[in-house]
């Protein structure tokens, strides 16, 4: 396993995995249980939105909780944009700056706001975050395509064989839609050999860390698995 780029709630690493087992961990994500808004009592509502459309928004800011359940609620009379931030309560607002509404002159919210734990299988307020894979691969390309890539990829690897160019796969971004795009267009297509190597990239919406992300996917996918286990038994 080889760390790509890691950043507070990016990271992207390589390694040796079947295609089967990064989809199942992938869809395990969405077990992972983290505290999410799950009722609102609106009393006051003055601004331009509906009240189903500030629940809405309101449950789909990510929260930080020590428990499964809490309350938090938002109290505001002031003019101009209310911020996500000024919901307190039994949780931390992970994001202060999202926008939920505006207020005009003399209008008020007021909101009361139930927690509770859940998955993203239930709903996506629920979800930690994202998970993506692919295999690292090599495109060989006609050597006539080689300034097209280098002017839209300038810091692709590419290196030249005869007739033909070989660009090998930027572990970062992936280029082989780009290669297959600029040969499209000229009715050709790219020849792509894949490697036995994976390129997973996992995205937090700030609940937990990325690392925790994969680390609590094969938790919940290797409980299953042992359930399954033992009632085969």
């Amino acid at each position: 396993m080889e760390i790509i780029k890691k950043k507070a709630d990016k990271l992207s690493f390589s390694a040796e995995l079947e295609d089967s087992l990064a989809n199942a961990i992938r869809r395990y994500v969405n077990q992972i249980p983290v505290v999410a808004v799950d009722e609102i009592e609106i009393s006051k509502n003055d601004s331009a939105l509906y009240d189903e459309t500030l629940a809405h928004r309101i449950g789909l800011i990510p929260l930080k909780a020590k428990k499964q359940t809490g309350k938090m609620k938002l109290e505001s009379k002031k003019e101009g944009i209310v911020y996500s931030g000024e919901l307190k309560g039994d949780a931390e607002v992970v994001y202060d700056k999202i926008p939920i509404t505006l207020l005009d002159k003399n209008q008020e919210l007021e909101i009361k706001a139930t927690l509770k734990s859940g998955t993203g299988s239930e709903h996506a307020k629920f979800s930690p975050g994202l998970m993506f894979f692919r295999k690292s691969c090599e495109i060989k390309m006609d050597k006539k395509f080689k300034d097209k890539i280098k002017e839209i990829c300038p810091n692709a690897n590419i290196k030249e064989s005869g007739n033909q160019i070989i660009i090998f796969d930027d572990k970062e971004e992936e280029i082989s839609d780009v290669c297959g795009g600029i040969a499209e267009k000229a009715g050709e297509k790219p020849e792509i050999k894949e490697n036995s190597e994976m390129i997973i990239k996992l995205e937090s919406f700030g609940q937990i860390s990325p690392e925790a992300i994969f680390e609590k996917s094969i938790e919940a996918l290797r409980k299953d698995l042992n359930d399954v286990s033992k009632k085969l038994k």
